[in-house]
């Protein structure tokens, strides 16, 4: 029964991580925005400019938290959930003084969820020619209202929460104790529980801090590479079997890359390998604390060059000690775990099944780890397209949670696939499941979404694989197409 419990609060700890991601991934864009403009033009940056650095503030005060709260309400109820989320969050941006992030996350689904309820109660009850009036009107009172309510009691509460935090963040760095914070963050990276503590707690905090002293050591806790990298090098020097012979291409794609996913099955392969990445992660922001190191904005994804690209003027040094020192302890401490242990050849594939598990739906990237035979999914294919006119797709979209590492990754294989096949007027691109555009002819979906992307597109023809790096189905799709 503990289990269970167990396993239930950390479900919905994921849910709630992958809620408060949907809502700040697809604007990581503007905030890498806002963090180039700030690295060149602050006084202390680049190229100071007084001019263009007046578009700064204005940026993290106005620009980002509007953009997250119309993204949290257009996650419940579309463009209109999402205008009522931004006006709502324009209560909260205006009630306080410091960066809205959390505030915009609380008023932006918060908004979009309240317009549903209106609509559903006027739903049926307006007479014909009055629909635009009725429709325009509900959303511009309820706005307002819950506008006034967020300005004069949500946003001091939500700063007064902030300020909480940010005291608390304060003294765990004026106590030299930071480098402690890798004990929680390295494990509950592997359990898929990131999402929760860097898009609720961290990044908020370290956008703040980014605003007042032009960087901030939080956006380099969970997003150095360097532990997973260490743990990956020694899987390629003293692993065995088939973890020895990916351990290589995955160092890659996580060093290069930014996918942190790829080094999750090693980690469970062995557990003691925890070790080695708490310890990595802790001499890395303990050397970053050391060089008074930070970035200006996030990283994403977790790649060595959006690390650099977000690293301030002059100080690429310290952020790059930190990666290469966490790498290194990494290595040392896997390679003694592996040197050490005792067995047979690990099962990579039965630690990306567990991964899988934790992550609660199957991981875009088991497959570049496992080798996984392609024949398995082909065999269990069914003729779930046998009726459907191939000739009149022009648009295929691949969807996952976020919208961005899985999908793409799905999308770019499908790309070069119709490109090498010669066929014309196909678009392929990737988005998030709550985004998906009402013109999709072909949505592919890993098949623990499939169900969730029917329900948001059921006239779309929908296409479920195993996994999107190594799926027989694509040449099927490509094969129909021509």
């Amino acid at each position: 029964m503990s289990n269970e419990n167990n396993k239930g609060f950390r479900v919905k700890i994921q849910r709630f991580g992958s809620h408060l991601s949907g809502m700040v991934m697809p604007n990581i864009g503007a905030f890498i925005a806002w963090g180039i403009i700030t690295a060149l033009f602050i006084p202390s940056g680049y190229f100071p400019n007084e001019n263009f650095a007046q578009l700064v503030d204005p940026m993290i005060k106005y620009l980002l938290p509007l953009l997250i709260g119309y993204t949290g309400g257009k996650m419940v109820y579309d463009v209109r959930g999402g205008v009522v989320g931004a006006i709502a969050t324009m209560g909260v941006i205006v009630g306080s003084d410091i960066p809205m992030f959390l505030g915009a996350m609380v008023m932006g689904p918060l908004g979009g969820y309240l317009i549903k309820k209106v609509d559903d109660l006027f739903r049926g009850k307006v007479k014909a020619g009055f629909e635009m009036l009725v429709n325009n009107f509900s959303a511009g009172i309820l706005g307002a209202i819950i506008t006034l309510l967020a300005f004069k009691f949500v946003g001091p509460l939500v700063e007064a929460l902030s300020q909480m935090l940010s005291n608390g963040v304060e003294f765990i760095v004026d106590a030299n104790l930071l480098p402690l914070a890798s004990i929680i963050i390295e494990p509950a990276k592997v359990l898929f529980l990131n999402n929760a503590i860097n898009q609720g707690i961290l990044g908020p905090i370290g956008v703040e801090q980014a605003k007042e002293v032009g960087k901030s050591i939080l956006f380099l806790l969970e997003a150095n590479p360097g532990p997973g990298l260490g743990v990956l090098l020694a899987y390629s020097i003293f692993g065995k079997g088939t973890s020895k012979q990916t351990a290589p291409g995955a160092a890659i794609i996580h060093f290069l890359g930014g996918i942190h996913e790829i080094y999750f099955p090693y980690i469970l392969m062995k557990p003691a390998m925890l070790l080695a990445v708490i310890g990595g992660g802790m001499s890395g922001v303990f050397t970053f604390t050391v060089f008074n190191a930070g970035l200006v904005a996030t990283p994403s994804p977790g790649s060595i060059i959006a690390l650099m690209a977000m690293s301030p003027k002059g100080e690429h040094l310290g952020v790059l000690a930190g990666v290469i020192v966490a790498a290194v302890v990494s290595f040392v401490i896997g390679a003694i775990v592996l040197k050490t242990s005792k067995g047979e050849a690990e099962d990579i594939n039965a630690a990306a099944e567990k991964m899988q598990e934790l992550k609660g739906k199957k991981s875009s990237v088991a497959g570049a780890v496992t080798g996984a035979d392609a024949s398995v999914e082909a065999a269990e294919a069914t003729n779930e397209a046998a009726e459907f006119d191939y000739s009149t797709v022009k648009k295929i979209i691949f969807a996952c949670d976020a919208g961005m590492g899985s999908s793409a990754m799905g999308a770019s294989i499908m790309r070069n696939k119709v490109k090498k096949a010669g066929i014309a007027g196909v678009d392929v691109t990737n988005t998030s499941i709550a985004n998906l555009p009402n013109d999709a002819d072909l949505v592919i979906t890993h098949k623990d979404l499939t169900d969730r992307a029917v329900a948001k597109l059921p006239n779309a023809q929908h296409v479920s694989v195993e996994n999107f790096m190594n799926s027989p189905k694509y040449d099927e799709i490509i094969n129909n197409l021509k």
